[in-house]
Formats: structure tokens, C-alpha cells, sequence
């Protein structure tokens, strides 16, 4: 049974999943009208100032050469992959159809926290990831959308292994600093390169860009790119990556929701049922044994 820590770290987990739900409706809203590399360029710059305001704000002590090493390696895939793929894949694809792609996100996550650390989930924690995946992956097939294997698909599932390797890492990184200062270094040390490519990228008729574009920017901006990671690292160093990790089975549910109101994406009603059953291998899950190195 998890401990009162893992279990406060499981509450923060689920929060942070809701935040990152929004992240794909908002990417779709947003490349609509903006270029996917101006978007990640954009909203990596956002976030970065933003970062290294609140450092220098609280006066952060410099990061060893060693986390500087761990920061560039999660940023690259928080920062540079993640984002990209996700950008591009929903420039092809509808926002409900990614939702439910990424449902194997967690169990990528547990994968890469085996590979990056040390963790060893139990085989029981194995079988029950398997199962809420192979829900999740019947749920895609069933879609009509989803019948025909498309260019978006393969950047969504560049989406899951960044997403994984970057959630992993980040959770590493968190055992030995604060979760919001971990995402903060990422983004500060990612920043100047952004703001570059931002310019470079810098699209013509930004005034005749509509609001509701603009509030899809700040919210990957400032809440996908930043503030979630702020919940959702302090929920893996309390909870571990890998339980933690396996909250994010319930992200595709929470995004297909989203997509109605945000992207005008009809909601089915067979995901009730879907959603019922993820959320039932998610709480097997949680009772299963996860040894942390």
C-alpha cells in the first residue's frame, strides 16, 4: 500500500495530469493559425523568461555541472521533442484522436523510469499497465477517425517517447531539487536558443491573430510548459515516476472532454465506459509493489 507521502504525491499527480489535459485542445486551437515551430519556440521562450524571473527572484543556488547535465538532457525532451511532436502531430490530427493515442504514455513512463531511476515496478504494476494500455489502444481502433495509420501518428509517438524519457528524467531530478525548480532550470537554460528561434520564425499578421488563439499560446506557455510541471514533478519525487507516471492513463479522458468545448470535437459516449475501465486498471496499479533505488 503506498505511504501518506506517495499518496499526497498520487493527489498531485492527478492534478497535474488535469493541467497537462489541456495541453493538446490548446496546441490544436492554437496551430490553427500559428506555425507548430514558431508555437514551441514561442511558448519555450514564454516559459523560460518566466523561469529564470522566479530564480533570480529567490535566489537560486547555481546547479552543480552534473544537474546542468540532467537539466539539458530532460529539457531536450520537455522543451525541444516534446512540444515539437505534439505541435505537429496536432496540425494533422484532431485533438480527441492525440488524447487517446497518448494514452501509452504511462507506460512509456514506466518504461524510461526503469531505464533512467532505478526504479522496479512489481509484475502485477506490469500487467495492470498493460491492460489500462491495451483499453486505451482498443479505444483509438474503434475510432473513426483512428482507422487509417497517419502522419500524425507518427509524431504522436515521438510525442510518447520524449513525453516518457522527459517525465522520467525530470522525476530524477526532482529527488535532489525542488519540482518548480527543476522545470525553472530547463526552461531558463533553454531559453536564449527559443527566443532566438522565435524571432527567426516570427510570423507575419500577429494583429490579426483572434483571442482565443492567443489564450491557447498562453496557456502551452505558461501552464503546459511551466506551471504544471510544478504539480506534476513534486508528484513523482513523492509518489515515484513510475505510480505517478501511471496517472497519466486518465489524460486521454480528460483531453477528449476538453476537445468539445475547445475544438468543437464531438464526444462519444462509449468513452464513459472506456474511461471507467482505465481508471479501474489505474487503481489496481496504485496497490501494486514499486521498489524505488
Amino acid at each position: 500500500m503506498p505511504s501518506s507521502r506517495e499518496k499526497i504525491g498520487i493527489v498531485l499527480g492527478f492534478a497535474g495530469v488535469c493541467l497537462f489535459g489541456g495541453t493538446l485542445p490548446a496546441t490544436r486551437l492554437t496551430v490553427s493559425v500559428l506555425d507548430p515551430f514558431f508555437l514551441t519556440a514561442a511558448r519555450a521562450t514564454i516559459a523560460g523568461c518566466t523561469g529564470l524571473l522566479l530564480l533570480l527572484a529567490l535566489r537560486r543556488p547555481w546547479p552543480t555541472r552534473k544537474m546542468w547535465i540532467g537539466f539539458f538532457l530532460a529539457g531536450l525532451c520537455t522543451i525541444v521533442g516534446f512540444p515539437i511532436s505534439m505541435a505537429l502531430a496536432m496540425a494533422n490530427v484532431p485533438a480527441a484522436h492525440g488524447g487517446v493515442v497518448l494514452g501509452i504514455m504511462p507506460l512509456a513512463t514506466v518504461a524510461a523510469a526503469a531505464l533512467v531511476t532505478h526504479e522496479r515496478p512489481s509484475a502485477g504494476f506490469w500487467l495492470a499497465s498493460l491492460a489500462g494500455a491495451a483499453i486505451v489502444v482498443v479505444f483509438v481502433l474503434r475510432q473513426d477517425e483512428a482507422r487509417s495509420f497517419a502522419l500524425g501518428d507518427l509524431y504522436l509517438f515521438g510525442t510518447v517517447v520524449t513525453g516518457a524519457f522527459g517525465y522520467a528524467l525530470s522525476g530524477r531530478l526532482s529527488l535532489q531539487r525542488p519540482g518548480w525548480e527543476v522545470i525553472s532550470w530547463q526552461v531558463a537554460m533553454f531559453m536564449p536558443l527559443a527566443a532566438i528561434a522565435a524571432i527567426a520564425l516570427w510570423p507575419h499578421g500577429l494583429h490579426d491573430v483572434p483571442l482565443p488563439v492567443w489564450l491557447g499560446l498562453g496557456y502551452v506557455s505558461f501552464i503546459s510548459q511551466y506551471l504544471a510541471f510544478f504539480v506534476f514533478n513534486a508528484a513523482m519525487a513523492m509518489g515515484g515516476v513510475a505510480r505517478v507516471g501511471q496517472l497519466m492513463l486518465l489524460q486521454p479522458f480528460v483531453i477528449v472532454a476538453l476537445a468539445s468545448p475547445v475544438n468543437g470535437e464531438p464526444i462519444r459516449l462509449s468513452t464513459l465506459a472506456y474511461a471507467a475501465t482505465v481508471v479501474a486498471t489505474v487503481i489496481v496499479g496504485q496497490r501494486m509493489r514499486v521498489k524505488r533505488g
